[in-house]
């Protein structure tokens, strides 16, 4: 198994993003047309309004614009896979939050306005909606770096004992792994939309804050991320399995702790679920069906992780 569950995920996780703008965009003012002017001011000089479009273009120019850099991401990322996936991710990501922050303070400065010379004055917003599509964009960067590809994996067996690997004198062997769950992350993708569009609305002042279905949506949304994906590592130092698409949290286990390791076949209903699985087999964490890296604790628990390359692994 190579890394495309990753780049899967990756893929519909954008399009998903790119989905949810695109109709944050056009929703925003369309859904309060009924308390917006004709035209609604879109530009500011200073405090003072200077520039307008009707309620039409004003929904539908950025919707443009986010189309355009959208399409233009897609064109340069099939042509530049790979190392650029993270400046791709940061781009979507910061001009997402500026354009669907300036709609909604658009629609707030405009909203119960006989015209759109009345509206109201730009402030402290501007540098809000600024300062959060600059750190989007970081967080999307850092959580799309690319991930060291694993080798391949032998599936004739169900469960297979470790082999030793030699190491040379003086050698110091790293053995790095991941595996992730498409589903998952498109549906930790579709919740975050959520709570950002409630957050949105809010702002706008379409609705009052909803902050209980928000923080629902947003810790839902992160918990999904947080179990979707894992990064393994294997050194003289023991075994490093990062959660997320930062690595974080992180469960590690000295070599001293462990009393074997092996690779093993699993499914999801053995696991019993997708995602951090507790059950008389021990603790699993099941991304994909699979082999599985499994390590017996001194305790005589078994921790089990679906991750590409599981024998080459354990052999370590």
């Amino acid at each position: 198994m190579t890394d495309r569950p990753v780049r899967r995920g990756a893929l519909w996780g954008a399009v998903a993003w790119t989905l949810g703008v695109l109709a944050l965009l056009i929703a925003l003012p369309l859904a309060a047309r009924d308390r917006l002017p004709e035209q609604v001011a879109t530009h500011w000089s200073g405090s003072s309004p200077d520039g307008s479009m009707s309620l039409t273009a004003a929904a539908l120019f950025p919707a443009g614009i986010w189309l355009l850099v959208a399409l233009a991401v897609a064109a340069v990322f099939r042509f530049r896979p790979g190392q650029a996936r993270g400046h791709f991710a940061a781009v979507l990501a910061a001009t997402g939050v500026l354009l669907t922050g300036a709609q909604t303070s658009i629609v707030h400065a405009n909203l119960d306005r006989d015209r759109w010379q009345d509206a109201a004055p730009m402030g402290i917003e501007v540098v809000l909606i600024i300062v959060a599509a600059g750190a989007a964009g970081v967080l999307a960067w850092f959580a799309t770096r690319a991930v060291a590809p694993a080798g391949g994996t032998d599936s004739a067996a169900t469960a297979r004992p470790a082999t030793t690997l030699k190491v040379p004198a003086g050698a110091r062997l790293v053995w790095l792994s991941h595996a992730a769950n498409p589903w998952m992350q498109v549906t930790a993708a579709v919740l975050g939309l959520g709570a950002i569009a409630v957050v949105l609305i809010a702002a706008s002042g379409l609705s009052g804050p909803n902050w209980f279905t928000a923080v629902t949506l947003a810790v839902g949304a992160v918990v999904l991320l947080l179990s979707s994906s894992v990064q393994v590592r294997v050194t003289a130092a023991g075994l490093h399995v990062g959660f997320g698409p930062f690595g974080w949290p992180a469960r590690r286990f000295a070599p001293g702790d462990l009393l074997s390791a092996r690779a093993e076949r699993r499914t999801a209903g053995q696991a019993g679920g997708w995602g951090y699985r507790i059950n008389n087999r021990g603790t699993t964490v099941m991304l994909r069906g699979g082999d599985c890296l499994v390590v017996r604790t001194l305790r005589g628990s078994d921790f089990a992780v679906s991750v590409d390359d599981a024998e080459r692994g354990a052999a370590l």
